[in-house]
């Protein structure tokens, strides 16, 4: 594991540095972080697809908090298909992000009131180097005419199921060119045989 959980990365990306508001339809980006999920545990190889369902070939924790506490409510249930468990887990797996993303520094959370009573929330980036370096990937990617290492490879692939050009700061033909990129790497990335995007993420 790398520290930081793919459903951090995609998180970040999707929320504006300085307002620290989605710049996505949340429901999208909740599903995306949850596949993201799945997908980092198919890329440590805790699960594996099997006859329609994901299954707990490995309990061993992986160390990541995050990717932990869904390894563990899976192994404690009966397997489900893909979609399905993009469906169970993205409640809440939003707060859960943001509140370890707070707790780790990365970004704060203001509490705003807005007409007196409805609080509202805004996340703006404190510590900029976790971004910088899932963009920097992203960025090598896409102008790279070879296929990237997995994590990334995932990354890359969420990003263009998502449609998260923009969140990348493309727009014009230099978003068409990097959609292209992006899909040719999600084409290219089999995540080790184990569990494949298009079985996670249902049609948005």
């Amino acid at each position: 594991m790398t520290g930081v959980a793919l459903a951090e990365e995609l998180l970040l990306l999707a929320y504006d540095d300085e307002t620290g508001k989605a710049t996505m339809p949340r429901i999208s980006l909740d599903l995306g972080m949850a596949a993201a999920v799945l997908i980092e545990l198919a890329l440590a190889g805790r699960i594996a697809y099997s006859a329609g369902s994901l299954t707990v070939v490995d309990p061993t924790p992986t160390g990541e908090p995050l990717v932990d506490g869904v390894l563990a409510r899976m192994a404690a249930d009966t397997p489900h298909s893909p979609s399905s468990w993009v469906q169970r887990l993205r409640h809440g797996l939003r707060d859960k992000i943001l509140g370890d993303l707070c707790a780790q520094g990365v970004v704060r959370d203001v509490d705003e009131t807005e007409l007196g009573f409805i609080h509202v929330h805004r996340y703006p980036t404190v510590d900029p180097a976790v971004e910088a370096d899932t963009r920097r990937r992203l960025a090598e990617a896409l102008a790279s005419g070879e296929l990237p290492d997995e994590r990334t490879a995932a990354l890359a692939t969420l990003v263009a199921v998502l449609r998260m050009e923009p969140a990348l700061g493309l727009t014009g033909d230099a978003a068409r060119e990097a959609r292209q990129r992006l899909e040719e790497i999600a084409g290219g990335a089999g995540f080790s045989g184990t569990v494949s995007l298009g079985r996670v993420l249902p049609i948005l």
